[in-house]
């Protein structure tokens, strides 16, 4: 059934023997294990997917039933209307919410965009530890970060980002320590 839909013209021997000229000189395909096995389309298992003359290619689409808004949704500049779903889980507020309204004003194709979403993501976490602490919940930050499935899955990379983390905060430390007014009067005395 599937040699009906075919036209000879699709049908295109392997090629055995052929040489490839390549970077490094002339390749004769022959001597490569597996060279050609998908040249045949009769031996080829993901034609059935290819076949689209079944598929109904009018262009026509009924546009899903809207879901109704029940919390504040930001839309970008760029759609006239809402998407037909959307997701409604954490809807905007506080400061970073402030900020993703601020973003929305500008094009997804200006940085400021997405600079400020990116930025009300960093402040979004902070107003959740606060959230937390508010509820007399202490949070379990090493947790939360991933810590323990570091340790167990990449403790070599658990080990240089302590390292790092070690490197910078010594380096801080360092300066913070040379800079202060006890080092100044030492030095001057």
């Amino acid at each position: 059934m599937m040699e009906e839909k075919m036209a000879s013209t699709d049908l295109v021997a392997p090629p055995t023997g052929a040489s490839v000229r390549t970077s490094s000189g002339i390749v004769d395909t022959s001597s490569i294990m597996g060279w050609g096995v998908d040249a045949d389309p009769r031996n080829d298992p993901t034609y059935s997917y290819r076949d689209r003359s079944a598929d109904d290619h009018s262009g026509e689409w009924k546009r899903p039933e809207q879901q109704p808004v029940q919390v504040e949704v930001l839309q970008s500049v760029e759609h006239k209307q809402l998407p037909a779903v959307f997701g409604t889980s954490s809807p905007p507020r506080y400061v970073s919410g402030m900020m993703r309204r601020a973003a929305f004003r500008w094009s997804e194709s200006n940085w400021a965009h997405w600079m400020l979403l990116m930025g009300a993501d960093r402040v979004n976490m902070v107003e959740g530890l606060v959230e937390d602490l508010a509820r007399g919940k202490i949070p379990n930050i090493p947790k939360e970060i991933g810590l323990p499935a570091e340790w167990r899955h990449n403790k070599a990379g658990l080990a240089r980002k302590i390292g790092v983390a070690a490197l910078i905060g010594g380096g801080v430390f360092a300066l913070l320590k040379l800079r202060s007014p006890s080092n100044k009067d030492k030095s001057d005395g």
